[in-house]
C-alpha cells in the first residue's frame, strides 16, 4: 500500500489559486498512477484528475477542472502537485489524494485502493 499525506489546502477567493501537493511514501513503484478526487459537503467524493505515474506522464481531468487545474508529479520526490487556477465557489471541497487505481473499472471511479486524509479547500466569492 501507499501512505499518503495531502498539503497545501486553505482558504482563497474566487479567481485566486492554490497548489496542492501530495507526498507518497511506502509502495509507490506499484502503483499505476496518482490522482486527486474532492468531496463537497453533502455530496459524494467526485474525480479530479490523475497522472500516470510511473509510465509516461499521461493525465486525465473532470471537465469541470479542464483548463484550469494541472496535475503534474516528481517522481525522484515521490510528490504530486494540483494547480488549482481561476477558482470558483464550487471548488470548494475536501481534496483527497489517491494511488493504487482500480484494476477492473475506469479510474474515474473513486475506489482506488490508497488516499490521503484530505485537505480542506474554500473558495469565497
Amino acid at each position: 500500500q501507499v501512505q499518503l499525506v495531502e498539503s497545501g489546502g486553505g482558504l482563497v477567493q474566487a479567481g485566486g489559486s492554490l497548489t496542492l501537493s501530495c507526498a507518497a511514501s511506502g509502495r509507490t513503484f506499484s502503483t499505476y498512477a496518482m490522482g486527486w478526487f474532492r468531496r463537497a459537503s453533502g455530496k459524494e467524493r467526485d474525480f479530479v484528475a490523475y497522472i500516470r505515474w510511473s509510465s509516461g506522464d499521461g493525465t486525465n481531468y473532470a471537465d469541470s477542472v479542464k483548463g484550469r487545474f494541472t496535475i503534474s508529479k516528481d517522481n525522484a520526490k515521490n510528490t504530486v502537485y494540483l494547480q488549482m487556477n481561476s477558482l470558483k465557489p464550487e471548488d470548494t471541497a475536501v481534496y483527497y489524494c489517491a494511488a493504487d487505481p482500480p484494476l477492473t473499472t475506469n479510474w474515474e471511479s473513486p475506489i482506488w485502493g490508497s488516499w490521503g486524509q484530505g485537505t480542506q479547500v474554500t473558495v469565497s466569492s
